[in-house]
């Protein structure tokens, strides 16, 4: 049997539960086939879970899916890093009347 023709799972985003779950939402909606990978620790400890770094949540996509599932995660990953700039609350204390 030739094993260089099997699609092999492929990671195509970690980060924190929340986003792995809506990309892999988004990725399904683009008929996109996708499962998270720890996401159990992720759903229990989630302060261990850093966006991409140890303990993250992540979508995991089919080999011959990954060109087309990348468009979808670089999408979002840019409406993230908007929505990061946009809101002027994001860094910053909500002010309050003194």
């Amino acid at each position: 049997m030739n094993t260089s023709n099997k699609n092999e799972p492929v990671v195509v985003f970690a980060g924190n539960t929340w986003q792995a779950g809506l990309l892999k939402s988004l990725l399904e909606n683009a008929e996109i086939e996708a499962f998270l990978k720890d996401e159990v620790i992720g759903t229990l400890n989630p302060w261990w879970t850093a966006s991409g770094g140890v303990g993250s949540v992540k979508v995991v996509v089919d080999s011959a899916n990954y060109d087309k599932a990348m468009l979808v995660v670089e999408e979002f990953e840019k409406n993230l890093k908007q929505e990061e700039n946009t809101d002027p609350n994001y860094y910053n204390e909500p002010e309050t009347d003194a």
